[in-house]
């Protein structure tokens, strides 16, 4: 597997694991927030979007921070469904992937901008998963939070580390993403 291959998968996880948790929620629980100072789910995945769209729109050919985005009204709650929310979600994963698909290992030296700062394409790939997951993990602890103790696990669940090891080394060495088994 080369680079591209597995940063492909490790976005398609992070966007899993987002969707995943969005099926455990409901139209109120995406605009929970714990206090007035913190982010609900809906303004994490707008701030999100606003950032794909603005960062894989010409990727390779114009700044990564679009003139017409408006990052701070990423940070207003305005969302009034889950499914507004979830049709968002997959135009900024959609823009993407469209962007980083066709890419080739020689493209991975290119020069490319960010807010004028020039980078290697594939620091700015590094930059993006990076960012990515930070926010995705704030969606799914925020969904911890609301579904408590009917949360169904992501990942391995407490106390079943040493049943998913057993069957991890059962398997013997072998090739793959980590994301294959998911």
């Amino acid at each position: 597997m080369n680079y591209l291959e597995g940063t492909r998968k490790q976005f398609y996880y992070y966007k899993s694991l987002g969707d995943r948790t969005f099926a455990q929620l409901n139209n109120e629980d995406i605009h929970w927030k714990y206090n007035s100072y913190s982010n609900n789910i809906s303004i994490v995945v707008k701030h999100l979007v606003g950032n794909m769209l603005s960062r894989w729109t010409n990727f390779l050919s114009e700044d990564g921070e679009k003139k017409w985005r408006q990052r701070d009204r990423e940070f207003e709650d305005s969302y009034l469904s889950k499914s507004e929310m979830i049709t968002a979600w997959e135009k900024g994963w959609q823009c993407l992937f469209d962007a980083i698909t066709p890419l080739k290992a020689e493209d991975l030296n290119r020069t490319i901008y960010i807010r004028n700062q020039e980078q290697f394409v594939i620091d700015a790939i590094n930059r993006q998963l990076a960012h990515y997951a930070y926010h995705v993990g704030q969606i799914v602890f925020i969904g911890t939070l609301i579904k408590n103790n009917t949360w169904k696990s992501l990942s391995i669940p407490k106390n079943q580390s040493k049943n998913y090891n057993d069957q991890k080394f059962g398997q013997g060495k072998h090739g793959g993403h980590f994301t294959d088994d998911l």
